[in-house]
């Protein structure tokens, strides 16, 4: 697979991300801004990069990523999860590496419905005895 693009897609919550790998010098590119200006957050920014350092190639692949929906935190471990997935397709060796890091499961929470008769999902409103 050496010389193509790789394309995957990581969801957490309602965050999608959309990740082409193609070989080059590390390079980030997420909603065509770099990964520092579009997560100032350096927690964001180590969660983003984690599979990469995990199996060292973060100076071997040029990174493009669209990811759309959900808040920062959703959307950095969208991404994570997109990443993770095209490397273990560039590279089928890197999935034990990868599905032991944790990278490769879907975190299936989402936000609770709100229920009728209730302020919020669970929350309920003030009892009065009297």
């Amino acid at each position: 697979m050496a010389g193509k693009n790789v394309q995957a897609v990581g969801r957490r919550k309602t965050a999608v991300a959309r990740v082409t790998l193609t070989p080059g010098k590390g390079e980030w590119a997420v909603n065509t801004r770099s990964l520092s200006e579009y997560f100032p957050r350096p927690t964001h920014q180590q969660r983003v990069e984690q599979p990469l350092r995990e199996v060292e190639l973060h100076d071997q692949f040029d990174v493009r990523v669209r990811v759309h929906g959900g808040g920062p935190t959703g959307q950095a471990d969208a991404v994570r999860m997109g990443l993770a997935r095209a490397l273990v397709e560039h590279d089928e060796d890197l999935r034990s590496v990868m599905r032991s890091g944790g990278f490769l499961t879907r975190d299936s929470r989402k936000v609770e419905r709100k229920k009728p008769g209730r302020p919020k999902a669970r929350k309920r409103f003030q009892f009065s005895k009297r």
